[in-house]
């Protein structure tokens, strides 16, 4: 299987792991929908909507670029209309939009808290009732957050409760949305990848230049992506994938192609990834 023809709901998709996605089912000849808030030049993140959609086209694929606020019901129903108009009908969401925050209770500020959730769980929950109706008429329907296995260990919480509790809010969508639409056939899942990622949300929190040397690209979540968004939903639901793990299990053992300093650094591990991942990996790894 592959995606030609399908059309994809992308949040956050005019940059990092969003677009990388979108580039990759692109390559199949998918439909875009790029749903982010980045219509013009940002100072200080690259892309825009606009931008995306130029790269998506160029790669062979066909682009809906749409300036859509997650948090606003108006906005994501706009968004699913122009996308059916556009293409006629929804295939596959990807919930990808995410704020971060990694501070302590006394530091982080409630309008920080709430644009964590808004974006993280809110806007899951949303983009997702919002494409149900249409994957419900889809041949191989699936529903792909980017969020974390939920694994409720103190440690994840102890530094950045706020951001903490709205990442396994959208797992938490995962989890209950599997079961709810399992009988009717539709997939929905988590991805999480076993390292930091290189994106603009991963410099400006974790550590610049230096992190991305110690990070991987985001191609690796999207041939992960892929990989899981091929698969018969019917078969696929309910789980918590690790990047890592879904592409050795499809056959890939070489990782290097994703690493910036391939072989010469151990890689930063990412957030909420349970031990038994690490266990199951070669990768050397270092605690973020």
């Amino acid at each position: 299987m592959n995606l030609q023809g399908k059309t994809l709901f992308i949040s956050g998709a005019s940059r990092g792991i969003g677009k990388a996605i979108a580039l990759r089912a692109a390559r199949d000849g998918a439909n875009i929908v790029i749903a982010a808030k980045t219509a013009t030049a940002h100072a200080k993140l690259p892309g825009t909507i606009y931008t995306a959609a130029e790269e998506i086209e160029a790669a062979g694929g066909r682009a809906l670029p749409v300036a859509c606020d997650i948090r606003d019901e108006t906005h994501v129903v706009a968004a699913v209309a122009a996308a059916v108009e556009r293409f006629g009908g929804i295939d596959i969401c990807i919930n990808n939009a995410s704020a971060i925050a990694l501070t302590g209770t006394l530091t982080t500020d409630m309008k920080r808290y709430d644009l964590m959730h808004d974006v993280n769980v809110r806007g899951t929950y949303l983009c997702s009732k919002a494409t149900l109706p249409h994957l419900l008429a889809s041949a191989n329907p699936h529903i792909l957050n980017i969020a974390p296995p939920l694994d409720m260990k103190a440690k994840w919480f102890a530094k950045h409760t706020a951001y903490t509790m709205a990442k396994f809010g959208m797992s938490m969508c995962t989890l209950g949305m599997a079961e709810e639409f399992r009988e009717q056939g539709v997939a929905v899942n988590s991805l999480w990848p076993l390292t930091a990622i290189d994106t603009a949300a991963v410099r400006f929190a974790l550590g610049g230049d230096a992190m991305a040397r110690i990070s991987r690209t985001p191609e690796i979540v999207a041939d992960a992506a892929h990989a899981i968004l091929t698969r018969s939903a019917r078969a696929c639901t309910g789980n918590f994938f690790i990047d890592e793990d879904v592409l050795r299990e499809a056959g890939a053992s070489d990782f290097s192609m994703y690493s910036l300093d391939a072989g010469e650094h151990a890689l930063a591990a990412d957030f909420f990834v349970p031990d038994e991942a690490f266990a199951r990996s070669s990768t050397r790894v270092v605690p973020t």
